[in-house]
């Protein structure tokens, strides 16, 4: 697989903790909680039946699964090879038919595509240009397609909550999984979405109670955020 855009850091962060990625009480819980919403946020605005959908940066298949069961055809897309194998036997294991393949979307061969539906989803902040993922999801998106990327906003408020809060308070991620400085904005997110042809849609805040383990969404885009971009 080739290694554009990759940060060996961050794969061998997630290659950890890969055993892990099914359960709701471990490292990955804010996931299982955010989940189920983030994805019906997706599908209110996206025809899933049907539709031919990558997911990239899928990890352990939380929202790949969710699209399956959307009635969308998935083929779901990581750099790390230890996470997809957790998977293929998960999605085996619920008699879903998920394709996946190890590699990044820059590398991934023109022949995959095209694609109606791309879901990016809280992988932007782990990756060295974030702008080269967008270009490259742009790319492979069929005319009329739909991109949908989630990320944290780089703010104090985002810094507050999913670092220090998160990572070294109620340690519901382990410490070191975000570097503050790898936000984006969603003024700059827009941007790169113009730069690689893209037409933002819509733009919503994702937020998430930990204590209560709630998730919503609503128009405060200043910690989590999701945007809706279309070719």
């Amino acid at each position: 697989m080739a290694q554009e855009n990759v940060d060996p850091q961050e794969l061998a962060k997630f290659e950890a903790m890969a055993h892990r990625w099914w359960d709701p009480e471990g490292e990955f819980r804010p996931l299982h909680d955010l989940n189920p919403v983030r994805c019906q946020w997706i599908a209110e605005r996206a025809a899933l039946a049907g539709a031919k959908l990558l997911d990239v940066g899928c990890g352990g298949g939380l929202v790949s699964e969710a699209m399956t069961r959307y009635g969308a055809e998935v083929t779901g897309l990581d750099a790390a090879e230890g996470p997809l194998t957790v998977a293929r036997l998960h999605a085996l294991d619920a008699g879903l038919s998920i394709r996946y393949v190890h590699s990044t979307v820059e590398a991934l061969a023109a022949e995959e595509g095209p694609f109606d539906v791309i879901t990016c989803l809280e992988m932007l902040e782990h990756v060295p240009e974030p702008g080269a993922v967008l270009a490259a999801c742009a790319e492979r998106l069929a005319p009329g397609g739909q991109l949908f990327v989630s990320t944290l906003n780089r703010s104090p408020k985002a810094w507050l909550l999913g670092v220090v809060g998160a990572e070294y308070v109620l340690n519901l991620l382990p410490r070191g999984t975000h570097e503050y400085e790898k936000f984006l904005r969603p003024s700059e997110l827009a941007a790169l979405g113009r730069k690689a042809g893209l037409q933002l849609r819509a733009l919503a805040g994702l937020h998430y109670d930990p204590l209560r383990r709630k998730a919503w969404v609503n128009d405060r885009a200043d910690v989590n955020y999701l945007m809706h971009f279309s070719r």
